[in-house]
């Protein structure tokens, strides 16, 4: 990508509105501010930081829009270069044709996240808040929010920069002894290096557990609701949705295919599913139903086995029971129907460690949401204020710096020679680097990028 051209596009979402907003950013902002708008003010220079009236003008000097426009001068810009921002009225028709000749006037057009990729490029941001800005752009949730805006606030850059600036003393440490060994330098004996890549790998260790809140957040948790037929899963779906999206009868079998609906469970978010009902069944339309729902048990973060609590368990129940303890994801059992009284044995629920009473029918579904909220919170954690790993991105690459120095230290616990043990120090810092752009592929920052929007 050429980082010094002039780049433009509309940041306000397109269609009608009040108000559109245009940016441009690059070298010749300033030029091109100069030939597109007039201010009414004699004199006025587009001095930086303060907005301009004035009129926007065709290429043959006729007015197109009356607006406002505020120039941003490098360094002290969103992207570190000038910037201007340009506000017209906000008519599809006008907004697109003011775009156009922003064009001709020198910029070109803004790729996906454009804007924000030259922001961190420049120094202005690090890589994981341009990733937290494009959550908070995205965000669904008030816990999406909390999460975005403390990213944005650098909390896990912060922690990051902490964790790279200790790992290269250390390292600096160690190849000082290595390159003078006649000097009296006073450096840490093997033990005492050993003793604080432990301590760093203790506190990165912590910080990738800090993903299993990041990711029931920022990402969503796969959640399925099965369970025998007339159990009240549609219900309980409809009663977590918050509006009726699957069809609810007496019928046994009414749901036949999946549905899937994204919904925030306090301050976690589901992915969730609505599945048919498990049971044998001779229909083929239903059976289909059946294997599908099965399928996505397997695939499930996290499993809602609905039962009917006013009903004995009958073998079906019991069948289902005994594949529930088989799974790897997490279980919910849920007694639904409680307000029709409870004759679940209580025995069949002895080997299961989370389950919950709810009446899906009547909304009574506060004891759910607090214990779904529990297996992926702590009470401790502070969604806006904590450093937390939000992304399977930076999960992997914080991963990676953790296996890195495991094998730095067992290398320097067998008394490889400095040098070569000290390799692995140095991958578990170029792996911090990837979170937060220091060193990571262009790949990665396009596939990123390209999920923004066009003007941001």
């Amino acid at each position: 990508m050429q980082i010094f051209d002039t780049i433009a596009a509309v940041s306000t979402p397109r269609g009608k509105g009040g108000i559109a907003v245009l940016r441009i950013s690059g070298a010749d902002t300033r030029a091109i501010l100069q030939k597109v708008f007039r201010p009414f003010a004699k004199g006025a220079d587009f001095s930086p930081r303060y907005a301009t009236y004035g009129e926007i003008l065709a290429a043959d000097g006729s007015v197109m829009d009356e607006g406002i426009a505020t120039f941003f001068q490098t360094p002290r810009s969103f992207t570190g270069e000038d910037v201007a921002e340009l506000s017209c009225h906000g008519g599809a028709l006008l907004t697109e044709q003011v775009l156009t000749r922003v064009l001709e006037a020198g910029a070109r057009p803004a790729t996906a996240g454009e804007f924000t990729r030259r922001a961190v490029m420049n120094g202005k941001m690090k890589l994981s808040s341009a990733e937290a800005l494009g959550a908070l752009l995205e965000a669904k949730t008030e816990g999406q929010l909390h999460l975005a805006r403390g990213g944005m606030a650098g909390k896990l850059s912060d922690a990051l920069a902490r964790a790279f600036s200790r790992l290269s003393l250390l390292l600096a440490d160690v190849y000082a002894k290595i390159d003078f060994p006649d000097e009296d330098l006073n450096s840490m004996s093997r033990e005492e290096l050993i003793a604080q890549l432990v301590a760093q790998r203790g506190e990165l260790s912590a910080l990738c557990d800090t993903y299993r809140a990041g990711h029931a957040v920022a990402e969503g948790i796969s959640t399925v609701i099965c369970g025998p037929v007339n159990a009240g899963k549609s219900t309980l779906y409809n009663a977590m949705v918050g509006h009726e999206a699957a069809i609810v009868t007496d019928v046994a079998g009414t749901t036949r295919d999946i549905l899937s609906e994204t919904v925030a469970m306090g301050r976690v978010t589901l992915r969730l599913f609505d599945t048919a009902g498990l049971r044998e069944t001779a229909d083929t339309v239903e059976g289909i139903g059946v294997a599908r729902a099965r399928a996505a048990m397997e695939e499930a973060e996290l499993i809602l086995c609905v039962l009917n609590a006013s009903a004995p368990a009958d073998a079906e129940v019991r069948s289902l029971l005994a594949e529930m303890k088989q799974k790897q994801a997490p279980v919910v059992l849920i007694l639904n129907q409680c307000d029709r009284g409870d004759r679940f044995p209580a025995e069949l629920l002895a080997d299961f460690a989370h389950v919950v009473r709810v009446s899906a029918a009547t909304g009574e579904i506060g004891e759910l949401r607090t214990l779904i909220e529990g297996l992926y919170l702590s009470d401790g954690i502070n969604l806006r204020d904590d450093a937390i790993v939000a992304n399977a991105r930076q999960y992997a690459a914080l991963s990676r710096a953790v296996e890195a120095l495991s094998a730095s230290i067992e290398a320097l616990s067998l008394d490889v020679p400095l040098d070569a043990a000290c390799v692995d120090a140095e991958l578990a810092m170029s792996a911090l680097g990837e979170v937060d752009g220091r060193a990571v592929d262009e790949q990665i920052l396009t596939d990123i990028f390209a999920n923004f929007c066009v003007g941001k």
